[in-house]
């Protein structure tokens, strides 16, 4: 199953959850701080979980599991507006 990881597909998916955590970085509710900060802060850990397994372990299974659930954090905050993006390249979000 390793096989169908491949190093583009790791590249390009942290390209784009580094990108997203970058705009959802610039793009808190301030009226929902907290919680924006905390959705933030799960999807970074699984993004730098992501670099671990990669690096570390040299698992691209987990690095990739790993980037999907960081998005799916940015992809929360964006939905329930506790990011302010309009990006639905990056987001799942309604422009």
């Amino acid at each position: 199953m390793n096989n169908l990881i491949t190093a583009e597909k790791l590249k390009k998916y942290f390209s784009i959850t580094q990108e997203a955590l970058e705009k959802a970085k610039k793009a808190l509710d301030v009226e929902k701080l907290d919680s924006a900060k905390d959705f933030l802060d799960m999807a970074q850990r699984y993004y730098d979980d992501a670099h671990y397994f990669l690096e570390k372990k040299d698992d691209a299974v987990l690095a990739f599991a790993a980037l999907n659930y960081a998005h799916g954090w940015l992809d929360a905050g964006a939905r329930s507006g506790l990011f302010k993006v309009k990006d639905s390249r990056l987001f799942t979000v309604d422009c």
